[in-house]
């Protein structure tokens, strides 16, 4: 076997690596960022940002702007919203079936590295209804899907995505110890589901299951405000999450489509 040679597939490999990771770090910083800031979360050389931002600038994925800062360029809608059509086509049949069974906000999310990124969504009807952006990412230690997907991992993986992402108080009923949610997570997984009691947003529940298939790629919940998604309406709601993860798991098995690649650690 020939050996890799400098700039040749192993540097090339290393480079789209290093773009993926400056385009991810642009999306957490929810807006414009500058270059010290990517140099200072990456731990890259200002001189290798600047060579790969150019790239990314050349191709529309990133722009510049007249403050010499950075956001993700337009180039990428296209791509997100192909990536949120598909899944969606599949998913919604199946969320729409738990909005009319149980009358709450229906959610499909996938684990993105440490963080949970909403997949697709099918309103609840009701006036007043939970509703997440499609493609927001948020942390896994305050929401339903988050917690779910984490108590499907090894603990040391669940340990290490949570220390990456930080755990900062979303509300006063967020847990921000990792050693308090790991200890909780074995009880997750032993029940086959998580809530989120007011920890991500005052006043909204969420229950979520995990899409089956031996991976940690996806979960689906239903939302809604706590006084309408009573604690003691759990018993109930969760054989009927189960039963759409079930459904959805085995539509996407039967035509071979994959969920999504297994979490980054």
């Amino acid at each position: 076997m020939a050996e890799a040679t400098p700039g040749g597939p192993v540097d090339g490999v290393q480079s789209l690596e290093r773009a993926f990771l400056l385009l991810e770090l642009m999306a957490d910083a929810g807006g414009e960022v500058a270059i010290s800031r990517l140099a200072a979360e990456s731990g890259l050389p200002v001189s290798t940002i600047h060579r790969l931002v150019r790239t990314l600038v050349s191709r529309g994925y990133v722009r510049q702007l007249p403050s010499r800062r950075y956001v993700l360029g337009p180039r990428l809608i296209h791509l997100g919203e192909f990536a949120a059509r598909e899944l969606t086509t599949w998913a919604r049949p199946h969320l729409t079936w738990l909005v009319d069974a149980i009358g709450e906000t229906a959610n499909l999310a996938v684990l993105d590295g440490d963080r949970v990124v909403y997949a697709a969504q099918v309103p609840s009807r009701h006036s007043m209804r939970m509703f997440t952006e499609v493609g927001r990412r948020v942390h896994l230690h305050c929401t339903g899907v988050g917690k779910v997907l984490l108590a499907q991992l090894p603990a040391g993986t669940a340990r290490e995505l949570l220390v990456r992402g930080g755990m900062p108080a979303r509300t006063d009923r967020t847990v921000t110890d990792p050693d308090r949610l790991l200890a909780d997570l074995p009880v997750i997984a032993a029940q086959g589901y998580a809530v989120d009691d007011g920890e991500q947003e005052a006043g909204v529940r969420c229950v979520a299951v995990p899409v089956p298939g031996g991976s940690a790629a996806g979960a689906i919940s239903v939302s809604g405000p706590a006084g309408r998604l009573a604690l003691d309406a759990v018993p109930r709601v969760v054989p009927l999450l189960q039963q759409a993860a079930a459904a959805l798991a085995a539509e996407l098995r039967e035509d071979g489509v994959p969920l999504l690649s297994a979490p980054s650690s």
